[in-house]
């Protein structure tokens, strides 16, 4: 699951990879960036948009990184991210743990019901959630070029 437009507005799309599905640079660029995100993107954010990604090797591939300095009107390439650059990103600092601790209340039986959860979970998500995740931003930074892009979180 990936999702689409974090910002004080509301994400608004969540986007699922297939079942099953390899993800590679092909997948990656084909069908999860040229057939879904980009798309989802551009409605969320019009012509303002900055995109970072993690150092994943599918966003590190040679034509992924082609793809998205020529679609996307500011791209940080993977060479000026720091190497702990999650830690900077709302998602994965402090969204993904508030959905995982509601979705896996329960045990989850399948895929399908995996998937399910998360719509449910994102749909009750708290406007103060997101906030309180994009305003802990500009602290982690400062945090990040303190520890000159290394582990930081020990600062915070």
């Amino acid at each position: 699951m990936v999702s689409v437009g974090m910002s004080k507005l509301r994400c608004t799309h969540l986007i699922f990879v297939d079942p099953g599905a390899k993800i590679n640079g092909c997948y990656n660029r084909e069908v999860l960036l040229n057939q879904q995100l980009l798309t989802a993107i551009r409605q969320v954010s019009g012509d303002f948009l900055v995109l970072h990604q993690d150092s994943a090797p599918v966003h590190r591939a040679r034509e992924t990184i082609k793809l998205l300095q020529r679609e996307t009107p500011v791209f940080i390439s993977p060479d000026l991210r720091p190497p702990n650059s999650q830690d900077l990103n709302p998602v994965d600092y402090k969204i993904w743990g508030v959905m995982q601790d509601r979705v896996y209340q329960k045990k989850v039986k399948d895929v399908n019901e995996l998937s399910e959860r998360l719509v449910k979970v994102w749909a009750v998500m708290q406007q103060n959630v997101i906030d309180d995740a994009i305003d802990q931003w500009r602290r982690r930074l400062r945090a990040c070029a303190w520890a000159r892009g290394g582990h930081f979180e020990y600062l915070l």
